[in-house]
């Protein structure tokens, strides 16, 4: 009953979500509730409720003050030469602007946060897509793509979780990875070529040459500058250094996320804007986005507690588990890595990793399966997770775009399918996982 009560809640979920028949924060409410009241756990709802958006607090948190620490070294000015060179470099050319957004979303994407990934990414891109009259949804599937490969990092959480769960050595399980996501890089430039050249076959190569005004009208576009006012030119390296230091921290865990970037925010805030009023414009300017994307994380908290409380994504778990015939056990790192793409899509990572993959491995053992190829299987459908209705980031790069969430999720569809399938051809091939 729970098996199918799950399936068919995230079924509604996803149709609702992807013909635009409810926005999603609705949807991430209103769905598991009315499921969760058919299932008879009525007086029970409110403390799994409850339960999910303490899960997501710190992930809610995080985001906020991210999204305020980079509008604030966007409003500064520390992104402008960063995206005066790509302006230079790739011009009026589709081509090289699609494959320009995927190199540069992958090269932000290292940090393994996909809310810094798409502030980046778009806030540089963006306005090129806008005046050659490109496809939006393209600069979304390059941003989202990009991070969804360097997401696999160790840091990045995926990995992270695995290797926790089943209580494994980082290098055994990530060393192994790095061919494969090489492999994986050379698809998504593969897709960023394909893409950009039906642009340019669209649209031809513009002849752009930028003027000094031209290259400062476009970086204040890409940033959503106001005026010069704000900028703040001479704190370029204090800004470099203060990113910098919260990089190497974020990597290095110095400290928990959240208190990373709130630390970070308020000495850039300090610093750049020391008076009062500054302080409060700057907040005030990007309210919205705050506002649009801590809201829909603590929704998804409401949809993964009930999920998780009604004991459905363990009833589902257990249901695809049992399903698959015993002579598939040789198989069963074959099998992770393929189930890991729905899996880790229509659950949070934490479900899936702590509660779905020792399930996986516990059974695989008994085909004498490694717990380490286990691991490393089940994070090959990362590219699919990235595009989950349940990733906040996800919701923070359609809004910064102007694109609708499931128009971005039925373009970007069969490319990050292509990115996991490759992975999991190329780690067939290498040995990483065994068939």
């Amino acid at each position: 009953m729970l098996t199918i009560l799950g399936f068919s809640m995230i079924a509604v979920f996803m149709f609702l979500i992807i013909t635009n028949r409810m926005s999603a924060l609705v949807a991430l409410v209103a769905i598991p509730i009315l499921f969760a009241l058919v299932g008879g756990f009525g007086l029970e709802i409110g403390s799994m409720m409850l339960e999910g958006v303490k899960s997501v607090a710190p992930t809610g948190v995080m985001l906020m003050f991210a999204i305020l620490y980079f509008g604030i070294m966007i409003d500064a000015g520390l992104f402008d030469p960063l995206i005066s060179k790509i302006l230079k470099i790739v011009k009026g050319d589709p081509l090289k602007i699609v494959i320009g957004t995927a190199v540069l979303a992958m090269l932000v994407a290292l940090d393994g946060d996909g809310t810094t990934t798409y502030i980046i990414t778009v806030s540089a891109m963006l306005p090129l897509y806008q005046r050659l009259g490109m496809n939006p949804l393209i600069l979304t599937c390059m941003a989202m793509l990009g991070f969804g490969i360097m997401n696999m990092t160790p840091w990045g959480g995926p990995t992270a979780r695995a290797v926790s769960a089943l209580h494994l050595d980082v290098g055994e399980v990530f060393t192994p990875l790095i061919p494969v996501m090489a492999g994986d890089i050379l698809w998504i430039l593969f897709t960023a070529y394909i893409l950009g050249k039906k642009e340019r076959k669209r649209l031809g190569i513009v002849e752009l040459e930028y003027s000094s005004n031209e290259l400062k009208a476009l970086q204040e576009q890409a940033a959503t500058i106001e005026s010069d006012e704000i900028k703040r030119p001479k704190l370029l390296w204090f800004n470099l250094l203060l990113t910098v230091a919260l990089l190497v921290g974020l990597v290095m865990s110095v400290m928990p996320l959240p208190v990373l970037f709130m630390i970070a925010f308020v000495i850039a805030l300090m610093f750049n804007y020391p008076k009062l009023s500054e302080q409060k414009e700057r907040i005030k300017s990007h309210a919205g986005n705050v506002l649009a994307v801590v809201s829909l994380v603590f929704a998804s908290g409401i949809f993964t507690g009930i999920l998780s409380g009604t004991k459905m994504v363990d009833a589902m778990a257990n249901s695809l588990v049992s399903i698959i015939p015993e002579s598939w056990g040789p198989y069963f790192s074959v099998i992770t890595a393929i189930t890991s793409i729905p899996f880790t899509y229509f659950m949070a990572n934490d479900p899936y990793y702590f509660g779905v993959l020792p399930i996986i491995a516990k059974t695989a053992a008994a085909y004498g399966i490694d717990a380490a190829q286990i691991a490393r299987a089940s994070v090959l459908g990362q590219p699919v997770h990235a595009m989950s209705p349940l990733m906040a980031s996800a919701y923070l790069l359609v809004g910064m775009v102007g694109v609708e969430f499931g128009e971005h999720q039925r373009f970007i569809f069969k490319w990050a399918l292509g990115s996991s399938f490759v992975m999991i051809v190329v780690a067939l091939l290498l040995g990483v996982i065994s068939f």
